[in-house]
């Protein structure tokens, strides 16, 4: 399925317009639709413009094309996930697993540990 508009979709867009809307009462509709467009452009483009002020030159070196929503293909980045290789992570993430020896029961009585920097 196609995003854009083809010479196809704006006949008939026309054609039904045409029949909705009357002949009379179209340049009136196609005279709004084009100041709705040139607003919103200008709004696209102040937006741009004060995020490139607010950014300053950090602006120009965002890849905006990486940011694409429209380039999210959840099946590949679960795909690489998967696909990560374990050794490649920090050690600080890998934890061994948890022996016999490293796990205690705690005796009736005995408060639970706490730790206040974890909080």
């Amino acid at each position: 399925m196609s995003g854009g508009f083809s010479f196809d979709k704006l006949i008939v867009i026309a054609v039904l317009a045409v029949f909705l809307l009357g002949p009379e009462r179209i340049p009136h509709y196609a005279a709004q639709l084009g100041r709705l467009v040139r607003t919103v452009r200008d709004m696209a483009n102040g937006a741009k413009e004060r995020l490139r002020d607010e950014m300053g030159p950090d602006f120009d070196d965002v890849d905006w094309k990486k940011l694409d929503p429209r380039q999210y293909d959840p099946r590949r980045i679960i795909r690489e996930a998967l696909l990560e290789d374990v050794d490649a992570a920090p050690a600080s993430v890998i934890r061994p697993p948890a022996t016999s020896a490293t796990r205690r029961h705690m005796v009736d009585g005995e408060a639970a540990p706490f730790d206040n920097e974890a909080t």
